[in-house]
């Protein structure tokens, strides 16, 4: 079977040139078949700022509201996305930027708060949302406005794209199939991508950003921890060592190993071919 490595930046890197660049190099010399999935670093913030668009983040999520989601959508799926595929293309990595609604790759819907009619409820091939939300911090009793969750990967037209031997670049906007553009969290949108074509290909995940891993000690980053397993995972939780934004990574890197994907590692960007040899930053495993 066939390798893909998917990669997903995020963190800081994405806002400092020298290591985009160099990151893009790494990502550029991978063989074989390869997606990159992107964040949006904190250009948004700073355009919403300068336009005068109150942001309202809860626990580290930005709530999504119209306006703020044409800054995103320019921003993620213009300028950053483009960027990155001009980057590429200057390394001679032949990129194609998408996101989500490009050849209705993503179909998502937008994130119900309690009360809210589910249209979907009664459909047995829909996994309940309750339980893997409220695992990464995502509380019911809020709008989030325009955020959507992902019911749907267009496997058929990511392979067609990666066997033309191009590099995807994915930026975090879906839709939701009836004209309605959505902000969705990129870590997801890594994993479900990785899921679905899991059955294609042997695909790798690498969640890489500014840390050197799960650390032990969130502010000492040489306490890297080597490899967590579920059990484990658990007690970091309970222990109180994991938490914030690293709770949603590691659940989709979970969930990820659930659906087919062999391996996902977690570490720092400027260390993506040791991350990929398995050399540094923590790996995920079933047991």
């Amino acid at each position: 079977m066939e390798t893909l490595a998917i990669i997903k930046i995020g963190g800081n890197i994405i806002d400092e040139e020298e290591k985009l660049h160099s990151f893009l190099s790494a990502f550029a010399d991978i063989g074989g078949k390869k997606i990159l999935v992107h964040g949006g670093g904190k250009l948004a913030t700073k355009l919403a700022s300068d336009l005068g668009v109150q942001q309202q983040l809860v626990d580290g999520r930005r709530i999504t509201d119209a306006e703020t989601l044409k800054i995103v959508t320019m921003v993620y799926a213009g300028y950053i996305n483009k960027n990155i595929v001009a980057g590429l293309q200057a390394l001679n990595c032949n990129a194609i930027g998408l996101c989500g609604v490009d050849g209705n790759a993503i179909l998502a819907h937008k994130r119900r708060s309690v009360g809210a009619k589910d249209d979907r409820a009664g459909d047995p091939n829909m996994e309940p949302e309750a339980d893997h939300e409220a695992a990464g911090g995502i509380r019911k009793d809020l709008d989030y406005g325009f955020v959507g969750d992902i019911d749907t990967i267009n496997k058929a037209f990511l392979d067609q794209l990666l066997r033309e031997g191009k590099a995807l670049v994915f930026a975090p906007i879906t839709h939701d199939g009836k004209g309605q553009l959505l902000n969705t969290n990129a870590d997801t949108i890594a994993k479900e991508i990785a899921v679905a074509l899991s059955g294609s290909f042997a695909v790798s995940l690498v969640y890489s950003f500014e840390k050197s891993g799960v650390l032990l000690n969130a502010e000492d980053d040489r306490s890297v921890i080597r490899r967590i397993n579920a059990v484990y995972y658990k007690e970091l939780r309970e222990r109180q060592v994991v938490f914030g934004g690293m709770i949603p990574k590691l659940d989709n890197a979970f969930a990820a190993l659930r659906g087919g994907v062999k391996k996902v590692i977690i570490g720092r960007a400027e260390e993506l071919p040791e991350l990929r040899a398995g050399q540094s930053g923590t790996t995920i495993v079933h047991a």
